[in-house]
């Protein structure tokens, strides 16, 4: 619909009264059920909401007035929500922007300790392994026995 016509709609319907105005709604949506061209606006959930509580309302028989009154009330609600919604994803997404940058830090700096060489070890063995055999074949010297005559292997010697 060009905007020029739905101007001259809307100055129309501002001489209306609600009880009048509901009936060209009804109208409206009837004849957007038959001869609509395009799909409808997408509404949010909040708005979908409101307009189903407005249509009870009315079907129950509501006075036009009371319904009006209700609906810019539940309206002023709505928009408060929508605000309490738009600052809950602000916070969502700045508190995941963090994460993301805390993530990268760790992992950049897993990735230093990865590949930086552990010092005071020797290069062959890893550090903490057992000795190895001297340089003449012979094993180590076993370590002493407990104190109490104990074996290593926990029998009495």
């Amino acid at each position: 619909m060009n905007v020029s016509l739905r101007d001259r709609i809307l100055r129309k319907l501002d001489t209306l009264s609600d009880e009048r105005g509901y009936q060209v709604l009804d109208y409206v949506d009837f004849l957007e059920s038959k001869y609509a061209e395009k799909a409808p606006t997408p509404v949010s959930l909040l708005q979908r909401f409101s307009e189903g509580v407005e249509d009870r309302l009315r079907v129950g028989g509501v006075a036009a007035g009371t319904v009006a009154e209700t609906m810019g009330l539940l309206n002023k609600a709505v928009g408060v929500l929508g605000g309490v919604a738009a600052a809950g994803m602000s916070v969502a997404s700045d508190v995941a922007s963090v994460g993301m940058a805390v993530a990268g830090e760790v992992g950049s700096t897993a990735q230093r300790i990865m590949t930086t060489p552990a010092s005071g070890a020797s290069a062959g063995a890893p550090a903490g392994a057992a000795p190895s055999a001297s340089a003449s074949g012979t094993p180590p010297t076993p370590p002493a026995a407990p104190p109490g005559g104990a074996t290593p292997t926990g029998g009495a010697a």
